[in-house]
């Protein structure tokens, strides 16, 4: 299958919800309780609609023949504020970071589970560090799923602290702070 990286489109909206939906469904069940799970779709994870209109949100289209692409990944970067969260999150923060003192916002990433460990979430980090370094940033920050944590340490990531996102239903979903510094080009 060839896997192509690609800018998302509003027009994509209805199929990430699906994925979003999927992917948590699908992998998040080892780290999270199925309560944990059904408030963070309910309040914390969706589609962040700003990152699709600042061009900084990427899905990963699989080639299936016939069918046409398929979206089976997404993720993205961002230049705000907000860490973590969609548009029904209401710990959002849209200021603008400034690439020389702050971190671009490592955002969203959600793989569906078909498509898991096959190389598509590196491929859109990468994506989102080459776009997040041509705007000027040397620092990525994000907050991890319990999840994502491996794949994020494995490509140079290191935890900062673990935090606890409330959720409407009283629990609260533990993810992990991380940060990845590069070097900035010559």
């Amino acid at each position: 299958m060839k896997i192509r990286i690609r800018q998302a489109v509003t027009e994509d909206i209805p199929i990430l919800r699906g994925l979003i939906d999927a992917s948590v469904r699908g992998l998040q069940t080892r780290d999270y309780t199925p309560s944990q799970i059904e408030s963070a779709l309910a309040t914390v994870y969706g589609v962040d609609t700003q990152l699709i209109a600042d061009g900084t949100y990427f899905v990963a289209d699989a080639e299936t023949g016939d069918a046409g692409p398929l979206i089976v990944g997404c993720g993205g970067w961002s230049k705000r504020k907000t860490l973590y969260g969609g548009d029904q999150w209401t710990g959002r923060e849209a200021a603008l970071l400034d690439p020389q003192h702050d971190a671009a916002k490592i955002r969203a990433f959600f793989i569906h589970p078909s498509w898991a460990r096959q190389g598509i979430g590196t491929m859109i980090l990468e994506a989102c560090e080459s776009a997040a370094v041509a705007a000027g940033f040397i620092r990525f920050e994000m907050g991890a799923t319990l999840t994502g944590v491996p794949l994020y340490q494995a490509r140079g990531y290191v935890a900062l602290e673990n935090l606890e996102v409330p959720l409407a239903n009283g629990e609260s979903l533990p993810i992990v702070r991380m940060e990845k510094r590069i070097t900035k080009p010559a």
